[in-house]
C-alpha cells in the first residue's frame, strides 16, 4: 500500500509524462493510451470510451456517488513559447508545458485523491474521469459518457481555480443576426442600406441590460464581436450580418434570451448552439456547508468548462491559476499539486460527514 506522499509523487511523475504527449481537442488518442497503460501497470482496471478514460470504485452498502472530472486535451500553443510546449520536466519544482495548468494538474491531483480515498476505504462510490474534447466542447467528450456513468450526487470539476470553489459558471450563447435592406447603386442613392438599418440593433446590444442579476455571476453580458456587409464600394448592401457573444447567468435559458432579444431587434436572430448552459450549485446542497467549514472561498466563474454539459450538482475546483491557461510558457508548481490532493481528500470526507448528518 502506497503512502499518500508516494501516491502524490507518482502523480507528479505521471504529469511529466503526459505533458510530453500532444493532445489537442479531438486528438487525444496517444495521451489516453498512456493513461490506460499507466493505470493498468498500477493494478487498476480503467475503462475507456473514445479518448475518455475513467476509473470506478463501488464499495458495498454505499448510496452516494462522487465524480472527479477533469480533461486531458489542450488548445494549440499560443505564440510566444520559448520552451518546448511538449518537453516539460520538473525544474526547481516548476513544470512548464502546454496543458500543465489547464488541466493536467487537476487530472493527476484528482487521481491521487481518488487512490488515497480508495485505499482508506471511504464509504462512497467514486468515479475519476480524464475527459476529452473539453477545450472545443466536442461531442466526443463528457456528452458521450453520460450514459456510461452512474448519476452523481456531486461532481468536482477540475480546472485551475487556485483551489477556490466556483459554485456557478457562466453559460455561452452565440447569436448570428442578419438585417435585410435593398441593393442599389451608391451614386444614385438607390435601395435601402442594410448597414444603416442595422445601426439600431448595434446600439441595442451596446446598451441593453437584462433585468435578472445573479448574486454570484452578476448580469448577463453581451458583446457584438463580428459585423459584415457589402462587397463593392459603389453598391448599397442588401444585408448586414453580425455575431453577438452572450455570457449567461443561471437566471436565463438560451431560449429566453433569444426571445427577449428578438423582440427588440430588426434583424432575424439565430442561435448557433444551446448546449453550453449556465451552471449553478443548488444553494441547499451540503457542499456549501463543507466549503464554509473548511474556509474555502467561493465565487462565480466567467469561464466555461465541462460543467456546462454535466447535469449534476457540481463545484469547479483545482490547482493552478486560470490566468495562466492558454498562455505561452504555461506552468504549474509542485506545491500547488501537493496542497491540492489533501484538500480534495478532506473535502470529500467532510462532505460524507455532512451527508450522513442530514
Amino acid at each position: 500500500m502506497l503512502s499518500p506522499e508516494n501516491t502524490i509523487q507518482e502523480s507528479l511523475e505521471l504529469l511529466e509524462a503526459l505533458l510530453c504527449v500532444q493532445a489537442y481537442s479531438g486528438e487525444e488518442q496517444d495521451k489516453a493510451d498512456l493513461l490506460m497503460k499507466t493505470l493498468q501497470s498500477w493494478g487498476y482496471t480503467p475503462k475507456r470510451q473514445g479518448n475518455n478514460v475513467w476509473l470506478e470504485h463501488h464499495p458495498e452498502n454505499t448510496s452516494k456517488t462522487l465524480w472527479f472530472h477533469s480533461h486531458i486535451d489542450t488548445v494549440k500553443p499560443a505564440e510566444g513559447w520559448i520552451s518546448n510546449p511538449f518537453g516539460g520536466q520538473w525544474n526547481k519544482k516548476k513544470l512548464t508545458a502546454l496543458g500543465s495548468n489547464d488541466a493536467g494538474a487537476s487530472v493527476v491531483s484528482m487521481l491521487a485523491a481518488f487512490r488515497i480515498l480508495v485505499q482508506e476505504e471511504v464509504p462512497l462510490n467514486l468515479i475519476w474521469v480524464a475527459g476529452a474534447e473539453e477545450e472545443n466542447s466536442g461531442k466526443g467528450g463528457v456528452d458521450s459518457m453520460l450514459a456510461s456513468l452512474p448519476e452523481a450526487d456531486l461532481v468536482l470539476v477540475g480546472e485551475p481555480t487556485g483551489m477556490q470553489a466556483a459554485v456557478a459558471e457562466r453559460g455561452l450563447i452565440v447569436i448570428d443576426g442578419v438585417v435585410k435592406g435593398i441593393a442599389g447603386h451608391a451614386a444614385r442613392n438607390e435601395g435601402i442600406n442594410a448597414i444603416y438599418e442595422a445601426l439600431e440593433d448595434i446600439r441595442f446590444f451596446q446598451n441593453y441590460r437584462f433585468e435578472k442579476v445573479s448574486d454570484t455571476l452578476g448580469p448577463v453580458s453581451m458583446n457584438l464581436t463580428v459585423i459584415e456587409a457589402g462587397e463593392k464600394h459603389n453598391s448599397v448592401p442588401d444585408a448586414c450580418r453580425y455575431t453577438v457573444d452572450i455570457r449567461l447567468n443561471e437566471h436565463y435559458t438560451h431560449h429566453e434570451v433569444l426571445e427577449e432579444l428578438q423582440s427588440h431587434c430588426k434583424g432575424t436572430l439565430k442561435v448557433r448552439s444551446e448546449r453550453l448552459k449556465a451552471s449553478g450549485t443548488p444553494t441547499n446542497h451540503a457542499v456549501f456547508k463543507v466549503l464554509d467549514k473548511m474556509g474555502i472561498s467561493s465565487y462565480g466563474s466567467p469561464t466555461l468548462s465541462d460543467w456546462s454539459l454535466i447535469p449534476y450538482p457540481a463545484v469547479k475546483i483545482g490547482p493552478g491559476d486560470s490566468a495562466r491557461s492558454h498562455t505561452a510558457e504555461e506552468y504549474i508548481l509542485q506545491n500547488e499539486i501537493e496542497d491540492a490532493v489533501p484538500l480534495y481528500v478532506e473535502l470529500i470526507k467532510t462532505w460524507i460527514d455532512e451527508e450522513t448528518m442530514e
